[in-house]
Parts: structure tokens; sequence; C-alpha cells
């Protein structure tokens, strides 16, 4: 007879599964301030066996943040628990809106819209902002969307929303396929990422530059983030996925 974790593993792998995470090299979309990935090869098949030396920012293609990221004195990566980082996901589908106008900033009304239709949104959740602007991936001028002015153009949560889901229905963490938690148009009027700083200082972790949300249901599914263990990152890449019920 099976153990009960065996029959909870075979539950699981009979569920469909969807990659949230891209695929990142030397010339990927990266936030401006950073530099472009380095792949070296160090010994090839000739030497006996194959290696490579990586070189990229913490923040670096689909990628979690960990609290200490902009709060001092906050936990690294390391310090993450592993069962906080598998969580119930919540998927806020706004692709309409940003068709129309690619400086959407997601509002408290906009949380409410999407309850009405799908239910409040419950405690201890992972909430993820559906843009589909994951799918100019891996094009960087296509992910900049700069104006005349050289200013991004791109969507994200204003800090209204957030506190609201942080506060009012005690969500867990968020995630978004942009490079930043706020809107181009929020950084340029506040001169600062204000979502992002709210968000890691409720010592929790958020998940940028997702893929394939455009798969995942509303509500029902299971997001997964595997993250490696390096000592005092604020940061690193992540493999992603969701398990869909």
């Amino acid at each position: 007879m099976e153990s009960d974790l065996a029959q909870a593993i075979n539950t699981l792998k009979s569920k469909k599964w969807v990659d949230l995470t891209h695929t990142f090299g030397p010339n990927s979309p990266h936030f401006a301030a950073f530099d472009d990935a380095e792949f070296k090869t160090l010994f090839d098949h000739d030497d006996g066996f194959f290696a490579q030396n990586f070189s990229f920012s913490g923040q670096y293609g689909t990628h979690i943040d960990a609290p200490i990221h902009f709060v001092r004195d906050q936990r690294y990566v390391h310090e993450l628990g592993l069962k906080e980082l598998i969580l119930p996901l919540i998927v806020i589908d706004k692709v309409e809106a940003i068709e129309k106008d690619p400086n959407f900033t997601l509002s408290v009304e906009d949380v409410l819209v999407f309850e009405e239709s799908n239910g409040k949104i419950e405690p201890h959740t992972f909430v993820a902002l559906r843009t589909d602007w994951s799918q100019r991936w891996p094009n960087k001028e296509a992910f900049n969307n700069q104006d005349e002015e050289g200013n991004n153009q791109i969507p994200g949560w204003g800090i209204e929303a957030l506190k609201f889901l942080f506060e009012e229905r005690q969500i867990k963490a968020v995630g978004h396929e942009t490079f930043d938690t706020d809107s181009s148009v929020e950084y340029q009027k506040n001169g600062a990422l204000l979502g992002e700083y709210y968000v890691l200082e409720q010592d929790t972790f958020q998940v940028e530059l997702l893929a394939n949300l455009d798969q995942v249901p509303a509500k029902g599914a299971y997001i997964a983030n595997f993250v490696p263990k390096p000592e005092n990152a604020s940061g690193f890449p992540v493999r992603s996925f969701a398990i869909l019920p």
C-alpha cells in the first residue's frame, strides 16, 4: 500500500504543471543598472568534462527578491523558509487594460473588481499580476518600451493596492512579469520604488519577471519557487512553476 506521502506526490504529478520561469542568458532583458550576464566555458569535453562560469546580478532573469534587497537588517535568500516558498496562487489578469495603456497601475478598485468575479482573495496567498509583458521576452527594446523621451512605459502595482492586499487581505507574497514592482509612471512620480520597498518591508519575498501566467487560472493553482541557497544573497534566479488544480 502506498504511503500518504507517495499518494500526495503521485496526485501532484498527475496535475498539469506550468513553468513560470524564463530561460536567461547574456542577452536577456534586465534592470538597467545591472550589467549583462556573462557565461564562460572553463572546460569543454575535449578537456574531459564540460564546466562553465556564470556572472550575473542576483536580480537577473526570473528571480526572487528577499526582504534584505530593500530593507536593512532583514532576511536573506538563504533564510527564507522552504514552506513559505510554496503558496496558493492568485492571478489578477489586467492584460486588456494594459493593451490600452502600457503605464497601467493596479489600484484597489481593480482588486475589488477581480473579487466580484472570483471571490475574496484568501489570506496567505501569492498574488501575481498578469500583464503578458513576459511575451516580449527576450526583446530588450520591447521590454523597456521607452517613449520618445527615453522613459520606460511598463505596467505595475500601485502602492495602495499592495497595502490593501497585505493589510486587508493578509496575503503572503506577490509576483509580476516586469522588472519592478512599481509601474514606471509610479517610479517617475515618486522618484523611488515605494511599492517594492513596501512589499519587502513585510518580511516576505517577491518574484519578478514571471512567465506564462496566461496558462494559469485566476484561482486554484499553487506556485512553487525553487531557489539555490547562496550565502547572504539579496536575490537570486529562481525556478518558479505552477501546479494547476
